[in-house]
C-alpha cells in the first residue's frame, strides 16, 4: 500500500500574501480614516490609525455638495452600458456565428483601437463636437464613453459566443427561427455572463472617466463626479475629510458591483480561452 505524503505547509506565501494585500489596500483604509477625521486631528504627530473623536462632517458636506455629480454619473454610466451592449453583443454574435468576409481583420481593428490613448481620441471627439454642436452635453459625453468600451465588449461577446454549439442555433432554424430571433431568444439567454463582464466594464469605465468628462462636458450644466472631485479639491484644498468621504462615496458603487458580480466576471473573461 502507497500513502500519498501530506501537501508542504506554504503558511508563508499566505502570510506574504496578507502583507502585500494588507499594503495595497492601506491607502483606501486612509482614506476611510481620513474621511472621519476631525481638521484638528489632522494635524497631530504622529498621525492617528483610528479616527479619534471621529465625525460625519465630511459625509455631510458630500450629501450637500456632490450628489448632482453622482447622479450624473449614474445616468451617463447606465446609459454607456445600454449603448454598449446594444451594439457590442450583435456585433459579437455575427463574428461569432455568421463570419462575415473580413472578421478576423475587424477583431483586430477592435484590438488595436484600445491601444489608442484616450487624450488622443478626446482630441478628435472635441473637434468633430464642435462641429455637431453636442459638446459639453450628456448624449455627447455618454456616446464617448461608449466608444472605450465597444471595442472590448465586442471582443468578450465574440469568445464567448463562439462556445455555444451550433446545434443549438440549428435547431432553431428549424423550429422557423430567423437569425434575429435565434440572437435574441437562443444566443443572448446563453450569454448572461459576457453580459453582465461587459456591464460591468462599460460602467466602471463611464464611472471613472475623467479625461473625456473634462474635455468634452467640462463647461456643461451636468458634470460626473469625477470633475467634482477634482473641482472640489480646487475649491476646498484644506477640508481633506470632505474630499476623502466624497472619493469614498464615489467608490461604493464600483465596490459593490464588483462584488456581486465577480462570479460572473470570471466565467465571462475566460471564456473561448479552452477549446474542445
Amino acid at each position: 500500500m502507497t500513502t500519498t505524503a501530506p501537501p508542504r505547509r506554504t503558511w508563508w506565501k499566505t502570510g506574504i500574501g496578507l502583507v502585500l494585500t494588507g499594503l495595497m489596500l492601506f491607502p483606501v483604509y486612509w482614506m476611510i480614516n481620513v474621511s472621519f477625521t476631525r481638521e484638528r486631528d489632522m494635524r497631530a504627530s504622529p498621525p492617528h490609525l483610528f479616527p479619534v473623536d471621529g465625525t460625519v462632517e465630511g459625509y455631510r458636506a458630500v450629501f450637500d455638495q456632490q450628489l448632482p455629480y453622482l447622479g450624473t454619473s449614474f445616468l451617463v454610466g447606465l446609459a454607456t452600458v445600454a449603448l454598449t451592449v446594444a451594439l457590442s453583443a450583435p456585433a459579437g454574435y455575427a463574428l461569432a456565428k455568421l463570419r462575415p468576409p473580413g472578421g478576423r481583420a475587424l477583431s483586430f481593428v477592435l484590438l488595436t483601437a484600445q491601444m489608442i490613448p484616450g487624450i488622443i481620441m478626446a482630441m478628435g471627439f472635441y473637434a468633430g463636437y464642435l462641429e455637431l454642436g453636442i459638446l459639453n452635453t450628456l448624449p455627447g459625453l455618454i456616446l464617448a464613453d461608449s466608444t472605450l468600451a465597444v471595442p472590448f465588449g465586442v471582443l468578450i461577446f465574440t469568445a464567448f459566443m463562439s462556445g455555444i454549439p451550433d446545434e443549438l442555433l440549428q435547431a432553431a432554424v428549424v423550429d422557423g427561427a430567423g437569425r434575429l430571433r435565434t440572437f435574441w431568444s437562443v444566443v443572448l439567454p446563453l450569454s448572461r455572463n459576457a453580459v453582465v463582464t461587459v456591464s460591468l466594464f462599460a460602467f466602471l469605465w463611464a464611472w471613472s472617466d475623467f479625461v473625456f468628462a473634462s474635455t468634452l462636458a467640462g463647461g456643461g450644466g451636468h458634470q460626473p463626479i469625477t470633475l467634482g472631485i477634482y473641482r472640489y479639491i480646487g475649491n476646498n484644498s484644506q477640508q481633506w475629510n470632505a474630499i476623502m468621504a466624497t472619493a469614498v462615496v464615489a467608490s461604493i458603487p464600483a465596490a459593490v458591483l464588483l462584488v456581486l458580480a465577480q462570479r460572473y466576471v470570471s466565467t465571462g473573461i475566460t471564456a473561448g480561452a479552452v477549446k474542445d
